[in-house]
């Protein structure tokens, strides 16, 4: 098939890798324009730029994918299908209806559940027991068009943000080549999706890992794994940020505050929650490398009482 095909970060990429390796025609990629990033403010290129530079594929970069001259130059291409992945911008109408068989959208979740921007850390913050990739008709809403194509895996029990992002990613990559396949035979099918089971997740925010430590042990848990590796779950000590990247939720219940230090020991630093507690396995501290429990206690001891607070409390 003739594809234009629109992405932009890592989870974009091995589908792009995918239809090449396929052998369909990818006319040309689409992907946001290069941004500065780091301390040093360079400018870098998308990862899905990189890839398509990397087969010799044009590579374009709107800033308003809807202005009407980029519309005409994606017309005068004549794709079949334009397959979008994570692209980054809305796409109007007058884009949706240039190919012969539609846009396709590669989706993180399992469709209705989790329209919007960030479905695979809300699976895993929210203890979701499975995930998934759909495939889906692009429509003007936002994620609500029709279902082609679904496939679903069951979470680990330490399952992370990024450990599902590479998952489903890879589902993806393997999918899209199954709904384009049905879509040239005229056997795909069309299932409408059940607007009223519908659950929109927006960006995440850094301030999202601003841990609240009334809230329950296990939901600290799925949200420190949920937010790993961005942005990243995090608490103040003693003046200091310290991010949390591995936690084990305990039923043990302490006397004292929330955030309060409940129990030391040599590789053992438990926390008292709303309900339950929370042993730290893996942490950062502001400026240093991570390290595990044990390690950071013989570095920078903790004392049995201090409490970690919430870095918005301003303390």
């Amino acid at each position: 098939m003739r594809i234009v095909f629109m992405g932009t970060p890592d989870f974009s990429v091995p589908a792009l890798v995918s239809l090449v390796d396929a052998g369909h025609e990818v006319l040309a990629v689409v992907t946001q324009p290069d941004k500065p990033k780091g301390r040093g403010k360079e400018i870098q290129m998308t990862p899905v730029k990189e890839k398509a530079l990397e087969y010799g594929l044009p590579v374009y970069q709107p800033v308003k994918a809807r202005e009407p001259e980029f519309v005409s130059l994606l017309a005068d291409m004549k794709p079949d299908v334009i397959v979008v992945v994570a692209f980054g911008q809305i796409l109007p109408k007058s884009i949706l209806d240039i190919p012969r068989y539609g846009c396709v959208n590669i989706h993180a979740s399992l469709l209705p559940k989790y329209r919007g921007a960030s479905p695979i850390q809300h699976a895993v913050v929210n203890g979701d027991k499975e995930s998934g990739i759909t495939t889906m008709m692009m429509a003007e809403g936002l994620d609500t068009g029709d279902m082609l194509d679904q496939e679903a895996i069951v979470l680990d029990e330490k399952e992370t943000g990024g450990s599902l992002h590479d998952k489903l990613s890879e589902i993806g990559g393997r999918l899209i080549l199954k709904t384009l396949k049905k879509l040239e035979e005229g056997t795909a099918m069309r299932t409408p999706q059940d607007d009223s089971m519908a659950c929109y997740v927006g960006m995440i925010k850094k301030s999202m890992g601003d841990i609240d430590w009334s809230m329950d042990a296990v939901s600290i848990e799925r949200l420190i794994r949920g937010l790993n590796p961005w942005p990243s779950a995090y608490t103040s000590w003693d003046g200091k940020v310290i991010k949390l990247w591995e936690a084990t939720a305990l039923e043990k219940e302490y006397e004292g505050v929330c955030g309060q230090v409940a129990e030391v020991g040599r590789d053992c630093l438990i926390i008292k929650t709303g309900k339950g507690s929370l042993s730290l396995k893996e942490l950062q501290l502001q400026g240093k490398k991570r390290m595990d429990v044990g390690a950071f206690l013989r570095g920078y001891p903790v004392s049995a009482g201090a409490v970690l607070k919430r870095l918005s409390d301003g303390q």
